[in-house]
C-alpha cells in the first residue's frame, strides 16, 4: 500500500474541478482495500472512494482526509441455467464491461453503453439510460463494510434499488465499499428498443437492430447530446446528467400542462409507478428559460444536453454550484418544481 500525500482530484474527474485529497491510495485488491481502511480508522480520518470520476463535483479545498483510489480488476463469466453472469471488480471501465457482454451476444445492458465511470459506481445509484437500469441485471454485489472490516453480499432485492437509488447512496450511504458487481444477462437476447430517441433512430430501416448497432446507436446519440467524453470537446466536460429526472403527483403533472397549454406544449410525461408521474428534467429547464449554452463565467449549459453543466476551462466547484442553484431556482419559480442532483458532492454541505 502506497500512500501519497496531496494529490490533486480533480484531473480524475470528468468535469474537472477539485482540489487535492490530503492522503491518496490506489487499492488493487480487497486485502489492500481493507489495509487502506485501517490505517484511516486507526487515525480517525475520514474516507472518500474514487471511481471513475463521472459521477462528481469536489470542492476546490479539496479533500482533508484519505482518498482510495479503487484499481481493482478482473472479469469472469459463468454460464448457468441458461443465463450468462459477469461477474466485475468496482475499477473494471463500465462501458468495457459492457462491450464484452455484447460481444459475447448477451443483452440487458446494451443501452448503458457510453456512460462513463466504473463498474462499482452502477449499483449506487442505480445507473440507467436509454429505458434500462442496472438494478435490472445486478444479481449480486460484494461490499466491504467499513465499521467492522467484513466483506458482504448483497443480493438484488437486498440492494433496496429505486430510481437512481440504492441503499447504497440512502440508508447505507458511507457505509459500504462495493468491490465486485455480478450481472446476469440473456444469451442470443434481442435489444431493448424502448426509448423515444432509439425508435427514432431505427425508424424506416429494413434491418432488425442488433445489440452491437444499439451500441452503436446509444454511442451515437449520446455523442450528439455531448454525453460521451470525446478529446476536444469542451461540451463533453461534464458530470453527466446533472438533475434527475423528478417524479410528481398526477395533481402537479397536471397543473404544469395547464400551465403551457396556451403556448401549445405538452410536458413530456411517463408513468413512474404507484400512480406517480416522471417528468424530463430537461423539459423543465429549458421551458424555465435556461436554454441550452447558457452561460455563468467558465461554466455552461451544454449547447446540446440542458441536463448537462459543462466546464469549459479553468471553471471552480463553487461556478458549478453557482448554475446549479440558478437552474434549481428558476425552475421552482417557474413550475413549483424541485430539481435534485444527481452527482455526489465531496467537500462542501451546501451542496
Amino acid at each position: 500500500m502506497l500512500l501519497q500525500e496531496n494529490v490533486p482530484l480533480g484531473p480524475r474527474t470528468t468535469l474537472g474541478v477539485g482540489g487535492p485529497s490530503r492522503w491518496f491510495v490506489e487499492v488493487n485488491s480487497e486485502d489492500e482495500l481493507r489495509q487502506a481502511v485501517d490505517w484511516a480508522s486507526s487515525r480517525k480520518l475520514p474516507l472518500f472512494v474514487l471511481g471513475g470520476g463521472s459521477n462528481l463535483i469536489i470542492t476546490n479545498q479539496g479533500f482533508p482526509g484519505l482518498t482510495i483510489y479503487l484499481a481493482l480488476h478482473g472479469v469472469e463469466r459463468r454460464e448457468e441455467r441458461g443465463q450468462v453472469e459477469f461477474e466485475a471488480s468496482a475499477g473494471e471501465v463500465w462501458d468495457g464491461l459492457v462491450a464484452q457482454t455484447i460481444a459475447a451476444n448477451c443483452a440487458g445492458i446494451e443501452c448503458l453503453s457510453g456512460i462513463p465511470g466504473s463498474v462499482g459506481g452502477t449499483p449506487v445509484q442505480n445507473v440507467g439510460a436509454y429505458g434500462q437500469d442496472v438494478s435490472e441485471t445486478i444479481s449480486s454485489v460484494r461490499a466491504l463494510e467499513v465499521v467492522t472490516g467484513k466483506f458482504r453480499e448483497f443480493s438484488n432485492a437486498d440492494c433496496g434499488f429505486s430510481y437512481r437509488s440504492s441503499r447504497f447512496n440512502s440508508v447505507d450511504t458511507g457505509r459500504f465499499i462495493i468491490t465486485r458487481v455480478r450481472f446476469t444477462v440473456t444469451p442470443d437476447g434481442k435489444p431493448r428498443i424502448e426509448y423515444a430517441d432509439l425508435k427514432k433512430y431505427f425508424e424506416g430501416r429494413h434491418e432488425s437492430p442488433t445489440l452491437q448497432s444499439t451500441r452503436e446507436a446509444v454511442r451515437a446519440i449520446r455523442h450528439q447530446k455531448a454525453m460521451l467524453i470525446v478529446e476536444g470537446d469542451e461540451d463533453s466536460r461534464s458530470a453527466g446528467s446533472f438533475f434527475k429526472n423528478p417524479v410528481v403527483e398526477p395533481g402537479t403533472y397536471e397543473r404544469i400542462a395547464t400551465q403551457v397549454a396556451s403556448k401549445g406544449l405538452v410536458p413530456p410525461g411517463y408513468p413512474a409507478g404507484n400512480g406517480l408521474v416522471k417528468i424530463a428534467a430537461a423539459w423543465l429547464v429549458e421551458q424555465s428559460g435556461m436554454t441550452k449554452g447558457f452561460p455563468l463565467g467558465p461554466v455552461a449549459i451544454s449547447r446540446r444536453h440542458a441536463l448537462a453543466i459543462v466546464n469549459r476551462g479553468g471553471a471552480k466547484a463553487s461556478d458549478i454550484i453557482a448554475l446549479k442553484n440558478m437552474i434549481q431556482q428558476r425552475v421552482r419559480e417557474t413550475f413549483g418544481v424541485e430539481l435534485r442532483p444527481e452527482p455526489v458532492f465531496v467537500g462542501f454541505d451546501q451542496a
